[in-house]
């Protein structure tokens, strides 16, 4: 599998993707797709896209990071979707992305990398995902999605 960064022609795959994750609502979907678009214009800051890639003859793409400089911070950034295909959890992929993406923004200086996600029952493996890459809660905010769908935001210093 290989870890690099978004290439245009990779953008159908990864709408593909991004449309199969069942957590995601229609409009997660959308707002990611849109986010994938704007990493592939000419001159965006805002957004870096990795993809894991197993190549064509062992399915093509199966996860991707999306993450990014927090605005008027100094040094701190923001992942804001990463997901992998149902059929390859629990293989690796959610860890080499953000191990990549770690290194990336080590490489850029970062000192913070925030995360914000659900508090429902089926984000439960997303934030042991994030537990066992050493992420830990920095807040959470009640009823904040809708009544009953707690924001935490998590946070890892490098």
């Amino acid at each position: 599998m290989e870890i690099r960064t978004l290439e245009r022609k990779d953008r159908e795959p990864l709408a593909a993707l991004i449309r199969e994750i069942e957590t995601f609502s229609q409009e997660e979907k959308d707002c990611a797709i849109e986010l994938v678009d704007i990493a592939l214009t000419a001159g965006n800051r805002d957004y870096s896209i990795l993809v894991a890639d197993r190549g064509p003859e062992e399915g093509g793409l199966v996860g991707y990071a999306c993450y990014g400089p927090t605005p008027m911070t100094e040094n701190a950034f923001d992942l804001y979707w990463i997901a992998s295909a149902q059929r390859v959890r629990g293989q690796g992929v959610g860890a080499a992305l953000v191990s990549a993406m770690e290194g990336d923004l080590r490489r850029r200086r970062a000192r913070i990398i925030r995360v914000e996600t659900s508090a429902t029952e089926a984000y439960g493996p997303t934030r042991g995902f994030y537990a066992s890459m050493k992420y830990g809660e920095e807040a959470r905010l009640r009823d904040f999605y809708k009544q009953g769908d707690d924001l935490i935001i998590l946070t890892k210093r490098l």
